[in-house]
């Protein structure tokens, strides 16, 4: 029969011998349709089995598979063989995965080639297998448990155990408790666990789950007493936990802050379980403000529930948060409990500064004028803001509310002065301290200026007349009355200002100043003196001296007969 390079496997055969030396090239006739390896390997799920798989246009009547040590020289015989191939998957024997047990003396790796031959007579010899057969101990895990399978609040800790078997390639129907390999537990895509078997081969480890979901799978292994063995992982179990209801209290769910101020907010936190409602202990609780699109944006002030589920959280002032919310949620992912919001807001009333100037005049008129500014950059000024003008007896308590101004914005910047004035024509109280409040709102503070008190007394003339009446032309004519200010009820003299004289001749209607102060004798007595020129009315009134603190007083008038 000739024979030639098998095509089919050249590539592979091609490559591996100039590998491994001391390994002749497959053979195979030159017949179409001849016999072709695609594959030939071992398993670590069905240790001391090798499997071939091959197709040929004529079913396939013979495998052998030789083994030969990984590290065995050119030349060296073989170490075994095998040719008990039994069909395990395919349509028929022209194509399929044929499988046969393997029996070599010693453990350790075996370069493999493999023969094949059809029915039609065709052949193929030396074929080499693509992989190395890991003829070696394998440890697998038939048993991996996890308890419980679905954890909550109540049962956190996940106990995970199993039984490490050994299966001897060479003994694979007599698996035994393999005592002493390390395994692996895997948790999760970044978390595991280590464990190591005792003699009986079992192993046991406990995690508490950091996700919802978890993908639960275990390996054992190579040891001292199991070197260069296999460890087969698992089939993943995929456990989940449940995430129980949370409610919770608050004092408040909005604070209103001056800057610089610091709020709290009290309230105690309870999870849903079997057992009922009960306190959440050691959880956080946190206030935080809402970003875009209503979604958590920056954190403001958080902590955590004591013992009994209790907190207290203290919130600053540094970061206004008019759309915010209170949320109480676990660490990381919170496996166990869902998270609970309640909306809340943070609004920071910035500081404002207030200056004013009042006067009260002396025919009780009232100007005030001042200004308020700010300086964080943070603040605004609401759309309408005013100032309210208020009175107090004592300039400590009873304030009342005299009138608002507005304040006239006309540069809207910090640190810029806005202004307010106004001018009464009378003003509600001629003996009171006053000042300026500036109506805030909860982003921009109100603030206050000191009290200033503005008095002034009334005033008044009594019992004026002028003497003698009548009077010869040229004559002196003498002005009596008392002068007086009225302290709270009582009128008083008043001797340190003194009234103006006035003159209005017979048939005119104007008068006239005569003198700007006439003489008292210093208890409020007047004690003036003119000369009689023609008929007419004289009148005095205090109008042209009053100093600070006194009012005017009204004309008071006395008609002389002049002869």
């Amino acid at each position: 029969m000739r024979r030639s390079t098998f095509l089919a496997a050249a590539t592979a055969t091609t490559l591996s011998a100039s590998l491994f030396t001391g390994l002749s090239p497959a053979q195979a006739d030159n017949t179409d349709g001849g016999p072709v390896l695609s594959n030939a390997f071992g398993s670590p799920f069905e240790p001391g089995m090798f499997f071939v798989s091959a197709r040929s246009d004529s079913p396939l009547t013979r495998i052998t598979a030789h083994f030969y040590p990984l590290d065995a020289p050119a030349g060296e015989p073989e170490a075994g063989s095998t040719e008990d191939f039994t069909l395990d998957s395919g349509q028929d024997a022209r194509s399929g995965t044929w499988q046969a047990p393997v029996h070599l003396a010693d453990l350790g790796d075996y370069r493999v080639t493999v023969d094949l031959q059809d029915a039609s007579g065709a052949t193929v010899t030396g074929a080499l297998a693509p992989y190395s057969l890991r003829y070696r101990t394998v440890l697998t895990i038939p048993d991996l448990t996890a308890t419980p399978t679905v954890p909550d609040y109540l049962h956190q800790k996940v106990s995970v155990s199993g039984t490490v078997l050994a299966v001897d390639p060479r003994h694979p129907e007599a698996p035994t408790p393999a005592d002493g390999p390390p395994v692996t537990i895997f948790t999760g895509p970044v978390s595991r666990l280590t464990a190591t078997t005792s003699a009986d081969g079992r192993f046991s480890a406990a995690f508490v789950p950091t996700q919802t979901f978890i993908d639960l799978s275990a390996a054992p292994k190579a040891s001292s007493a199991y070197p260069g063995a296999i460890g087969v992982v698992t089939p993943e179990q995929n456990l989940h936990t449940v995430r129980a209801p949370v409610r919770f209290s608050a004092s408040t769910h909005a604070l209103n802050l001056k800057q610089g101020a610091t709020g709290t907010v009290t309230g105690h936190a309870e999870i849903q379980t079997t057992a009922g409602w009960q306190p959440l202990p050691h959880t956080t609780v946190e206030v935080s403000g809402l970003g875009s699109g209503g979604h958590s944006g920056f954190g403001i002030a958080g902590t955590t529930t004591d013992s009994q589920g209790s907190y207290t959280l203290h919130v600053p002032s540094e970061n206004p948060a008019p759309a915010a919310e209170l949320v109480v949620r676990g660490e990381g992912n919170s496996p166990f409990q869902q998270p609970a919001t309640e909306p809340f807001s943070l609004h920071v009333a910035y500081t404002t500064w207030i200056g004013m100037s009042a006067f009260l005049n002396d025919d009780a008129s009232f100007k005030v004028d001042g200004y308020v500014y700010f300086e964080d950059t943070r603040a605004h000024w609401p759309a309408k803001p005013t100032v309210t003008l208020q009175y107090s007896k004592d300039g400590k308590s009873g304030w009342k509310n005299a009138a608002t101004l507005p304040i006239k914005v006309r540069y809207n910047k910090p640190q810029f002065e806005e202004t307010f004035a106004h001018t009464f024509t009378t003003t509600p109280n001629n003996n009171a301290y006053w000042r300026a409040l500036f109506n805030g709102n909860p982003d921009l503070g109100t603030s206050t200026t000191k009290p200033v008190r503005l008095y002034r007394y009334a005033t008044r003339v009594t019992g004026f007349h002028a003497s003698p009446d009548p009077v010869r032309k040229g004559q002196p004519i003498h002005f009596h009355g008392s002068f007086q200010y009225k302290d709270g009820a009582t009128w008083k003299p008043l001797s340190s200002e003194s009234p103006g004289l006035y003159f209005r001749p017979h048939g005119s209607t104007t008068y006239h100043l005569v003198s700007d102060s006439v003489s008292e004798d210093g208890h409020g007595h007047l004690n003036g003196m003119a000369t009689a020129e023609q008929d007419g009315t004289w009148a005095v009134s205090l109008d042209r001296q009053t100093g600070d603190h006194y009012l005017r007083s009204a004309r008071v008038t006395d008609y002389v007969d002049v002869r």
